[in-house]
Protein backbone atom coordinates (compact mmCIF):
# COMPACT_ATOMS: atom_id res chain seq x y z
CA UNK A 1 0.00 0.00 0.00
CA UNK A 2 1.10 3.70 -0.56
CA UNK A 3 2.72 5.70 2.43
CA UNK A 4 0.14 8.28 1.56
CA UNK A 5 -2.53 5.65 1.89
CA UNK A 6 -1.05 4.21 4.86
CA UNK A 7 -0.84 7.81 6.58
CA UNK A 8 -4.15 8.75 5.81
CA UNK A 9 -5.69 5.41 7.45
CA UNK A 10 -3.94 5.73 10.70
CA UNK A 11 -4.82 9.78 10.59
CA UNK A 12 -8.60 8.55 10.64
CA UNK A 13 -8.92 5.51 12.67
CA UNK A 14 -6.78 7.96 14.97
CA UNK A 15 -4.24 5.86 15.92
CA UNK A 16 -2.04 9.22 15.90
CA UNK A 17 -3.20 12.58 15.67
CA UNK A 18 -2.32 14.73 12.48
CA UNK A 19 0.04 16.97 14.91
CA UNK A 20 1.72 14.04 16.45
CA UNK A 21 2.55 12.77 13.26
CA UNK A 22 3.84 15.93 11.97
CA UNK A 23 6.10 16.42 15.40
CA UNK A 24 7.74 13.31 14.38
CA UNK A 25 8.46 13.94 10.96
CA UNK A 26 9.69 17.69 12.13
CA UNK A 27 11.79 15.33 14.92
CA UNK A 28 13.25 13.30 12.30
CA UNK A 29 14.14 16.56 9.89
CA UNK A 30 15.96 18.04 13.27
CA UNK A 31 18.03 14.66 13.81
CA UNK A 32 19.49 13.47 10.49
CA UNK A 33 18.73 17.00 8.53
CA UNK A 34 22.38 18.26 9.76
CA UNK A 35 24.09 15.58 8.22
CA UNK A 36 22.19 14.73 4.89
CA UNK A 37 21.54 18.79 4.55
CA UNK A 38 17.77 18.03 3.01
CA UNK A 39 16.32 21.12 4.13
CA UNK A 40 17.61 24.38 3.62
CA UNK A 41 14.05 25.82 5.82
CA UNK A 42 12.00 24.28 7.97
CA UNK A 43 8.52 25.79 8.27
CA UNK A 44 7.76 24.51 11.66
CA UNK A 45 5.04 26.75 12.55
CA UNK A 46 3.37 26.30 9.48
CA UNK A 47 3.13 22.67 9.43
CA UNK A 48 1.88 22.48 12.89
CA UNK A 49 -0.32 25.35 11.98
CA UNK A 50 -1.84 23.16 9.51
CA UNK A 51 -1.79 19.65 11.38
CA UNK A 52 -4.21 21.24 13.94
CA UNK A 53 -6.71 21.98 11.39
CA UNK A 54 -6.43 18.34 9.89
CA UNK A 55 -7.18 17.29 13.31
CA UNK A 56 -9.94 19.15 13.95
CA UNK A 57 -11.40 18.25 10.48
CA UNK A 58 -10.91 14.80 11.71
CA UNK A 59 -12.71 15.17 15.15
CA UNK A 60 -15.68 16.29 13.50
CA UNK A 61 -15.87 13.01 11.26
CA UNK A 62 -15.16 14.47 7.87
CA UNK A 63 -13.13 12.85 4.93
CA UNK A 64 -9.95 13.57 4.09
CA UNK A 65 -8.80 14.76 0.39
CA UNK A 66 -6.69 13.28 -1.00
CA UNK A 67 -2.79 14.80 -0.01
CA UNK A 68 -4.30 16.06 3.27
CA UNK A 69 -2.96 15.64 6.52
CA UNK A 70 0.34 13.84 4.89
CA UNK A 71 3.81 15.95 5.70
CA UNK A 72 5.47 17.33 2.30
CA UNK A 73 8.74 19.28 1.31
CA UNK A 74 8.58 21.87 -1.68
CA UNK A 75 12.13 22.65 -3.91
CA UNK A 76 13.15 25.64 -3.20
CA UNK A 77 12.27 27.34 -6.23
CA UNK A 78 8.28 26.71 -5.93
CA UNK A 79 7.02 29.86 -4.63
CA UNK A 80 5.60 29.90 -1.06
CA UNK A 81 3.98 33.30 0.17
CA UNK A 82 5.59 34.69 3.19
CA UNK A 83 8.50 31.62 3.35
CA UNK A 84 11.37 32.62 1.66
CA UNK A 85 11.94 31.03 -1.70
CA UNK A 86 15.75 31.14 -2.42
CA UNK A 87 16.61 28.74 -5.50
CA UNK A 88 19.69 28.16 -3.44
CA UNK A 89 21.24 30.96 -4.70
CA UNK A 90 23.29 34.03 -2.88
CA UNK A 91 21.12 36.14 -5.17
CA UNK A 92 17.96 35.32 -3.69
CA UNK A 93 18.91 34.26 0.21
CA UNK A 94 16.79 36.92 1.21
CA UNK A 95 13.61 36.68 -1.36
CA UNK A 96 9.86 36.44 0.11
CA UNK A 97 7.67 35.75 -2.59
CA UNK A 98 4.54 37.78 -2.72
CA UNK A 99 2.26 34.88 -3.90
CA UNK A 100 2.08 31.41 -4.23
CA UNK A 101 2.72 28.59 -7.04
CA UNK A 102 -0.36 27.36 -8.17
CA UNK A 103 1.43 23.42 -6.83
CA UNK A 104 1.68 24.58 -3.86
CA UNK A 105 -1.91 26.58 -3.73
CA UNK A 106 -3.59 23.22 -4.38
CA UNK A 107 -1.60 21.58 -1.91
CA UNK A 108 -2.12 24.37 0.45
CA UNK A 109 -6.29 24.08 0.12
CA UNK A 110 -5.45 20.36 0.76
CA UNK A 111 -4.16 21.04 3.88
CA UNK A 112 -0.81 19.09 3.09
CA UNK A 113 1.96 19.76 5.91
CA UNK A 114 4.69 21.44 4.46
CA UNK A 115 7.22 20.42 6.43
CA UNK A 116 10.36 22.49 4.65
CA UNK A 117 11.95 23.69 1.21
CA UNK A 118 14.54 21.05 0.10
CA UNK A 119 17.98 21.92 -1.24
CA UNK A 120 18.87 22.25 -4.55
CA UNK A 121 21.51 22.99 -7.37
CA UNK A 122 21.68 26.99 -7.70
CA UNK A 123 18.66 27.88 -10.00
CA UNK A 124 18.08 24.31 -10.95
CA UNK A 125 21.56 24.65 -13.04
CA UNK A 126 23.06 21.09 -11.88
CA UNK A 127 23.30 17.49 -11.33
CA UNK A 128 24.41 16.69 -7.65
CA UNK A 129 23.25 19.63 -5.42
CA UNK A 130 26.96 20.47 -5.03
CA UNK A 131 26.16 23.90 -6.83
CA UNK A 132 23.88 25.35 -4.22
CA UNK A 133 24.74 28.40 -1.90
CA UNK A 134 23.66 25.91 0.90
CA UNK A 135 25.90 22.67 0.39
CA UNK A 136 25.64 19.78 -0.77
CA UNK A 137 23.39 17.31 0.04
CA UNK A 138 24.46 14.04 0.90
CA UNK A 139 22.90 10.66 -0.07
CA UNK A 140 20.90 8.88 2.60
CA UNK A 141 21.73 5.40 1.26
CA UNK A 142 25.87 6.04 1.58
CA UNK A 143 26.85 9.69 2.35
CA UNK A 144 29.81 8.94 0.61
CA UNK A 145 27.61 10.34 -2.62
CA UNK A 146 25.46 13.03 -3.50
CA UNK A 147 21.91 12.21 -3.38
CA UNK A 148 21.73 13.51 -7.22
CA UNK A 149 20.16 16.79 -8.83
CA UNK A 150 19.03 19.31 -9.32
CA UNK A 151 16.15 18.39 -6.81
CA UNK A 152 18.45 16.26 -4.20
CA UNK A 153 17.30 18.13 -1.69
CA UNK A 154 13.59 16.48 -2.11
CA UNK A 155 15.11 13.38 -3.46
CA UNK A 156 16.81 12.77 -0.20
CA UNK A 157 13.72 14.40 2.39
CA UNK A 158 11.90 11.55 0.94
CA UNK A 159 14.33 8.63 1.36
CA UNK A 160 15.89 9.97 4.14
CA UNK A 161 12.15 9.46 5.81
CA UNK A 162 12.08 13.53 6.33
CA UNK A 163 9.20 13.40 4.28
CA UNK A 164 5.97 11.19 2.75
CA UNK A 165 6.72 12.77 -0.33
CA UNK A 166 8.68 15.52 -2.54
CA UNK A 167 7.51 18.34 -4.84
CA UNK A 168 10.34 19.47 -7.61
CA UNK A 169 10.57 20.21 -10.96
CA UNK A 170 12.60 18.25 -13.58
CA UNK A 171 14.33 20.84 -17.05
CA UNK A 172 16.73 17.90 -18.43
CA UNK A 173 16.55 15.09 -15.42
CA UNK A 174 15.95 17.06 -12.44
CA UNK A 175 13.35 14.31 -10.91
CA UNK A 176 14.26 11.02 -12.02
CA UNK A 177 17.84 11.37 -12.06
CA UNK A 178 17.89 12.28 -7.93
CA UNK A 179 15.02 9.39 -7.70
CA UNK A 180 17.13 6.71 -9.17
CA UNK A 181 20.36 7.80 -7.13
CA UNK A 182 18.17 7.60 -3.89
CA UNK A 183 16.11 4.28 -4.54
CA UNK A 184 12.78 6.28 -5.68
CA UNK A 185 10.05 6.92 -7.58
CA UNK A 186 10.15 10.43 -9.65
CA UNK A 187 7.53 11.38 -12.26
CA UNK A 188 7.86 14.32 -14.28
CA UNK A 189 4.83 14.78 -16.08
CA UNK A 190 3.82 15.83 -19.82
CA UNK A 191 4.67 19.21 -20.67
CA UNK A 192 1.81 21.53 -19.49
CA UNK A 193 -0.09 18.99 -17.47
CA UNK A 194 1.03 20.43 -14.29
CA UNK A 195 0.89 24.36 -14.22
CA UNK A 196 4.29 25.77 -13.92
CA UNK A 197 3.19 29.04 -12.89
CA UNK A 198 5.12 30.11 -9.61
CA UNK A 199 8.11 28.06 -10.32
CA UNK A 200 10.92 30.30 -10.88
CA UNK A 201 12.21 29.46 -14.38
CA UNK A 202 15.44 27.99 -15.53
CA UNK A 203 14.21 26.84 -19.12
CA UNK A 204 10.55 27.92 -19.50
CA UNK A 205 10.05 25.41 -22.48
CA UNK A 206 11.79 22.38 -20.52
CA UNK A 207 10.92 22.67 -17.02
CA UNK A 208 8.06 20.63 -15.31
CA UNK A 209 7.17 20.03 -12.01
CA UNK A 210 6.56 16.60 -10.66
CA UNK A 211 6.65 14.32 -7.37
CA UNK A 212 9.44 12.23 -5.90
CA UNK A 213 7.77 9.26 -3.79
CA UNK A 214 8.19 6.18 -2.18
CA UNK A 215 5.67 4.23 -5.07
CA UNK A 216 3.99 4.57 -7.97
CA UNK A 217 0.85 4.73 -6.63
CA UNK A 218 2.03 7.57 -4.42
CA UNK A 219 2.85 9.48 -7.30
CA UNK A 220 -0.08 8.77 -9.19
CA UNK A 221 -1.96 10.29 -6.01
CA UNK A 222 0.13 13.18 -6.75
CA UNK A 223 0.15 13.89 -9.87
CA UNK A 224 -3.99 13.60 -9.68
CA UNK A 225 -4.09 16.07 -7.65
CA UNK A 226 -1.60 18.89 -8.84
CA UNK A 227 -2.83 18.07 -12.99
CA UNK A 228 -5.11 21.09 -13.21
CA UNK A 229 -5.79 23.20 -16.07
CA UNK A 230 -4.41 27.08 -14.53
CA UNK A 231 -5.57 30.35 -16.93
CA UNK A 232 -2.37 32.07 -15.29
CA UNK A 233 0.52 29.67 -17.08
CA UNK A 234 -0.32 29.86 -21.18
CA UNK A 235 1.58 26.66 -21.17
CA UNK A 236 -1.10 24.60 -18.67
CA UNK A 237 -3.33 21.98 -20.62
CA UNK A 238 -4.19 20.07 -17.36
CA UNK A 239 -4.81 16.09 -17.44
CA UNK A 240 -7.99 14.25 -18.81
CA UNK A 241 -7.66 11.10 -16.99
CA UNK A 242 -7.55 10.29 -13.47
CA UNK A 243 -4.17 8.10 -13.12
CA UNK A 244 -4.68 6.44 -9.85
CA UNK A 245 -8.07 5.06 -11.18
CA UNK A 246 -6.19 3.42 -13.94
CA UNK A 247 -3.08 1.76 -12.02
CA UNK A 248 -4.50 -2.06 -12.18
CA UNK A 249 -5.03 -2.24 -16.20
CA UNK A 250 -3.39 -5.12 -17.55
CA UNK A 251 -0.33 -5.10 -20.19
CA UNK A 252 -0.88 -7.88 -21.51
CA UNK A 253 0.20 -7.72 -25.24
CA UNK A 254 1.33 -3.73 -25.10
CA UNK A 255 4.42 -3.28 -26.46
CA UNK A 256 7.62 -1.73 -24.92
CA UNK A 257 10.53 -0.07 -26.65
CA UNK A 258 14.26 -0.92 -26.21
CA UNK A 259 16.67 1.43 -27.64
CA UNK A 260 19.54 -0.44 -28.08
CA UNK A 261 22.07 2.71 -28.20
CA UNK A 262 20.87 3.20 -24.29
CA UNK A 263 22.50 -0.39 -23.60
CA UNK A 264 25.97 0.45 -25.57
CA UNK A 265 28.75 1.18 -23.38
CA UNK A 266 26.50 0.41 -19.83
CA UNK A 267 28.52 -0.95 -16.76
CA UNK A 268 27.63 -4.63 -16.48
CA UNK A 269 25.92 -4.50 -12.89
CA UNK A 270 23.36 -1.55 -14.82
CA UNK A 271 22.71 -2.88 -18.20
CA UNK A 272 21.87 -6.75 -16.27
CA UNK A 273 19.26 -4.98 -14.00
CA UNK A 274 17.88 -3.37 -16.75
CA UNK A 275 17.87 -6.80 -18.69
CA UNK A 276 16.51 -8.32 -15.72
CA UNK A 277 13.80 -5.55 -15.78
CA UNK A 278 12.54 -6.64 -19.21
CA UNK A 279 12.26 -9.84 -18.52
CA UNK A 280 10.35 -8.83 -15.58
CA UNK A 281 7.93 -7.28 -18.50
CA UNK A 282 7.78 -10.19 -20.78
CA UNK A 283 6.55 -12.48 -18.07
CA UNK A 284 3.67 -9.81 -17.47
CA UNK A 285 2.28 -10.47 -21.00
CA UNK A 286 4.39 -7.22 -22.64
CA UNK A 287 5.86 -7.22 -25.94
CA UNK A 288 9.25 -6.31 -26.18
CA UNK A 289 10.05 -3.89 -29.44
CA UNK A 290 13.33 -2.95 -30.60
CA UNK A 291 13.88 0.61 -31.50
CA UNK A 292 16.14 3.41 -32.87
CA UNK A 293 16.03 7.31 -32.06
CA UNK A 294 17.54 8.65 -35.23
CA UNK A 295 18.57 11.81 -33.58
CA UNK A 296 19.62 10.26 -30.05
CA UNK A 297 23.06 11.68 -30.13
CA UNK A 298 21.37 15.21 -31.13
CA UNK A 299 19.71 15.20 -28.11
CA UNK A 300 22.15 16.54 -25.46
CA UNK A 301 23.56 19.60 -27.74
CA UNK A 302 19.50 20.23 -28.47
CA UNK A 303 19.29 20.40 -24.54
CA UNK A 304 22.05 21.79 -23.23
CA UNK A 305 22.11 24.75 -26.20
CA UNK A 306 18.16 25.45 -25.36
CA UNK A 307 18.26 25.25 -21.96
CA UNK A 308 21.10 27.53 -21.89
CA UNK A 309 19.89 30.16 -23.92
CA UNK A 310 16.50 30.04 -22.33
CA UNK A 311 18.34 30.70 -19.10
CA UNK A 312 20.15 33.83 -20.40
CA UNK A 313 16.96 34.98 -21.03
CA UNK A 314 15.22 34.19 -17.85
CA UNK A 315 18.28 34.88 -15.51
CA UNK A 316 18.50 39.00 -17.15
CA UNK A 317 15.83 40.16 -14.12
CA UNK A 318 18.09 39.34 -11.59
CA UNK A 319 20.41 42.32 -11.81
CA UNK A 320 20.05 43.75 -8.08
CA UNK A 321 17.88 46.51 -8.58
CA UNK A 322 14.55 44.67 -9.20
CA UNK A 323 15.43 42.60 -6.38
CA UNK A 324 17.97 39.93 -5.76
CA UNK A 325 21.75 40.57 -4.00
CA UNK A 326 23.09 43.86 -4.21
CA UNK A 327 26.71 45.07 -3.68
CA UNK A 328 28.60 47.36 -1.49
CA UNK A 329 30.36 49.56 -3.32
CA UNK A 330 30.20 50.63 -7.18
CA UNK A 331 31.08 53.70 -9.10
CA UNK A 332 28.24 53.37 -12.14
CA UNK A 333 24.99 51.49 -12.62
CA UNK A 334 26.99 49.66 -15.10
CA UNK A 335 29.83 48.20 -12.44
CA UNK A 336 26.62 47.64 -9.94
CA UNK A 337 24.99 45.59 -12.39
CA UNK A 338 28.45 43.41 -12.78
CA UNK A 339 29.20 42.85 -9.75
CA UNK A 340 25.66 42.05 -8.14
CA UNK A 341 25.93 39.10 -10.56
CA UNK A 342 29.44 37.79 -9.97
CA UNK A 343 29.45 38.32 -6.60
CA UNK A 344 26.23 36.70 -6.34
CA UNK A 345 25.75 33.84 -9.32
CA UNK A 346 28.14 30.82 -8.76
CA UNK A 347 30.36 29.31 -11.25
CA UNK A 348 27.87 26.75 -12.81
CA UNK A 349 25.27 29.40 -13.03
CA UNK A 350 27.77 31.80 -15.06
CA UNK A 351 28.80 28.97 -17.07
CA UNK A 352 25.04 28.04 -18.32
CA UNK A 353 24.31 32.05 -18.97
CA UNK A 354 27.44 32.45 -20.55
CA UNK A 355 26.83 29.56 -23.36
CA UNK A 356 23.24 31.04 -23.79
CA UNK A 357 24.14 34.66 -24.30
CA UNK A 358 26.58 33.18 -26.88
CA UNK A 359 23.99 31.22 -28.37
CA UNK A 360 21.69 33.49 -28.98
CA UNK A 361 24.19 36.37 -30.19
CA UNK A 362 23.55 37.80 -33.64
CA UNK A 363 26.04 36.09 -35.16
CA UNK A 364 26.16 32.95 -33.53
CA UNK A 365 21.92 32.41 -33.39
CA UNK A 366 21.57 30.76 -36.33
CA UNK A 367 24.39 28.09 -36.18
CA UNK A 368 23.46 26.93 -32.68
CA UNK A 369 20.31 28.47 -31.21
CA UNK A 370 18.01 28.44 -34.68
CA UNK A 371 19.57 24.88 -35.22
CA UNK A 372 18.69 23.41 -32.45
CA UNK A 373 15.16 24.13 -32.99
CA UNK A 374 15.02 22.79 -35.77
CA UNK A 375 16.69 19.81 -34.66
CA UNK A 376 14.29 19.47 -31.70
CA UNK A 377 11.25 19.42 -33.96
CA UNK A 378 12.43 16.62 -35.55
CA UNK A 379 13.13 14.42 -32.35
CA UNK A 380 9.48 15.67 -31.76
CA UNK A 381 8.27 13.98 -35.01
CA UNK A 382 10.64 10.86 -34.75
CA UNK A 383 9.11 10.32 -31.21
CA UNK A 384 5.30 10.63 -32.28
CA UNK A 385 6.56 7.99 -34.89
CA UNK A 386 7.96 5.84 -32.47
CA UNK A 387 4.52 5.78 -30.39
CA UNK A 388 2.97 4.55 -33.25
CA UNK A 389 5.19 0.97 -32.66
CA UNK A 390 5.32 0.94 -29.00
CA UNK A 391 3.09 2.60 -25.72
CA UNK A 392 6.30 3.27 -23.99
CA UNK A 393 9.98 3.15 -24.13
CA UNK A 394 12.23 1.21 -21.55
CA UNK A 395 15.87 2.85 -20.94
CA UNK A 396 18.14 3.43 -17.63
CA UNK A 397 16.92 6.61 -15.82
CA UNK A 398 20.80 7.26 -15.74
CA UNK A 399 23.84 5.29 -17.08
CA UNK A 400 25.55 5.47 -13.01
CA UNK A 401 24.50 5.22 -9.47
CA UNK A 402 25.03 7.72 -7.51
CA UNK A 403 28.36 10.54 -8.27
CA UNK A 404 30.74 10.15 -5.21
CA UNK A 405 31.40 13.66 -3.57
CA UNK A 406 33.07 16.06 -5.77
CA UNK A 407 32.78 13.74 -8.82
CA UNK A 408 30.10 16.08 -10.48
CA UNK A 409 32.58 19.25 -9.94
CA UNK A 410 35.90 17.78 -10.72
CA UNK A 411 34.35 16.78 -14.17
CA UNK A 412 31.72 18.93 -15.44
CA UNK A 413 31.31 17.62 -19.37
CA UNK A 414 31.85 13.97 -18.16
CA UNK A 415 28.52 14.57 -15.94
CA UNK A 416 26.53 16.90 -18.75
CA UNK A 417 27.00 13.30 -21.14
CA UNK A 418 25.25 11.29 -18.35
CA UNK A 419 21.84 13.36 -18.90
CA UNK A 420 21.45 11.44 -22.59
CA UNK A 421 18.87 9.10 -20.80
CA UNK A 422 16.78 11.79 -19.49
CA UNK A 423 17.04 15.11 -21.61
CA UNK A 424 14.91 13.26 -24.00
CA UNK A 425 11.48 13.53 -22.55
CA UNK A 426 11.86 17.32 -21.97
CA UNK A 427 13.01 18.05 -25.57
CA UNK A 428 9.82 16.10 -26.54
CA UNK A 429 7.44 17.28 -23.66
CA UNK A 430 6.97 13.93 -22.71
CA UNK A 431 6.04 11.97 -18.98
CA UNK A 432 8.73 9.94 -17.85
CA UNK A 433 9.04 8.18 -14.78
CA UNK A 434 11.57 6.46 -12.89
CA UNK A 435 11.45 3.39 -11.03
CA UNK A 436 13.67 1.21 -8.33
CA UNK A 437 14.90 -1.52 -10.20
CA UNK A 438 17.79 -2.94 -8.01
CA UNK A 439 20.76 -2.45 -6.15
CA UNK A 440 24.38 -1.86 -8.27
CA UNK A 441 27.61 -4.01 -7.47
CA UNK A 442 28.51 -0.97 -5.07
CA UNK A 443 25.20 -1.31 -2.94
CA UNK A 444 24.29 1.96 -4.47
CA UNK A 445 20.39 2.14 -5.87
CA UNK A 446 19.55 1.98 -9.84
CA UNK A 447 16.59 3.48 -11.20
CA UNK A 448 14.78 1.97 -14.84
CA UNK A 449 13.06 4.56 -16.82
CA UNK A 450 10.09 4.88 -18.88
CA UNK A 451 8.82 7.52 -21.45
CA UNK A 452 5.06 7.53 -22.73
CA UNK A 453 3.37 9.24 -24.96
CA UNK A 454 2.54 12.99 -24.41
CA UNK A 455 -0.43 12.98 -22.33
CA UNK A 456 -0.71 9.96 -21.63
CA UNK A 457 0.50 9.97 -18.64
CA UNK A 458 -1.76 7.69 -16.90
CA UNK A 459 -0.58 4.79 -18.84
CA UNK A 460 3.35 5.34 -18.00
CA UNK A 461 2.51 5.13 -14.18
CA UNK A 462 -0.08 2.10 -15.18
CA UNK A 463 2.98 0.25 -16.57
CA UNK A 464 5.50 1.36 -14.02
CA UNK A 465 2.79 0.19 -11.36
CA UNK A 466 2.93 -3.29 -12.59
CA UNK A 467 6.47 -3.72 -12.68
CA UNK A 468 6.68 -1.80 -8.81
CA UNK A 469 3.88 -4.59 -7.89
CA UNK A 470 5.94 -7.61 -9.42
CA UNK A 471 9.35 -6.76 -7.90
CA UNK A 472 8.27 -4.53 -4.91
CA UNK A 473 9.14 -7.84 -2.43
CA UNK A 474 12.79 -8.69 -4.30
CA UNK A 475 13.39 -4.59 -4.17
CA UNK A 476 12.52 -4.38 -0.84
CA UNK A 477 14.93 -7.50 0.30
CA UNK A 478 17.58 -5.36 -1.26
CA UNK A 479 16.81 -2.48 0.12
CA UNK A 480 16.84 -4.02 4.09
CA UNK A 481 21.09 -4.09 2.99
CA UNK A 482 21.07 -0.07 3.28
CA UNK A 483 18.04 0.80 5.38
CA UNK A 484 18.27 4.39 6.09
Amino acid sequence: MSKIKQIQNLLEAKEISCVELTKKYLSNIEEKNKEINAYVNITEEEALKTAKLVDEKIATGEKLMPLEGIPMSLKDNISTKNIKTSCCSKMLKDYVPIYDATVWEILKKQNSILLGKTNMDEFAMGASTESSYFGVTLNPHNTNYVAGGSSGGAAASVAGGLAAFGLATDTGGSIRQPASFCGLVGFKPSYGSVSRYGAIAYASSLDQIGPITDSVEDAAIVYDSISIYDSKDSTSVGSKNTSHDKLNSSIKGIKIGVVKEYFEGLRDDIRKLMEDSIKVYQGLGAEIVDITIPLLKANLPVYFITACAEASSNMGRYDGIRYGYKTDSYNSIDEMICKNRSESLGKEVQRRIMLGTYALSSDRYDAYYKKAQKLRACIRRDFKKIFEECSVILTPTAPTTAYALGQAVKDPIETYSMDICTVPANIAGLPAISVPCGLAENKLPVGMQLIGNRFEDYKVLNIAYQYEKETKDQNRSLWQEVEV
